[in-house]
């Protein structure tokens, strides 16, 4: 759940692509190095940014 000052930062949509990337690699590399406590944390910090920053995420609501 995101507040109104954070939706007005992650209005461009660079910023929501770069974050849900970051956070995809972060998952992959942990993935490939077998860490699975991090991996499962990363890949869920994924989906809650996808979920977060495309699923819901109203381009009309923050401007």
């Amino acid at each position: 759940m995101i507040n109104e000052r954070d939706r007005a930062f992650f209005q461009p949509k660079w910023r929501r692509v770069a974050i849900t990337g970051f956070c995809v690699l972060w998952a992959v590399f942990e993935w490939y190095g077998q860490n699975s406590f991090w991996a499962m944390i990363a890949t869920g910090a994924a989906v809650y940014c996808y979920w977060e920053y495309f699923y819901k995420f109203d381009q009309d609501k923050g401007a």
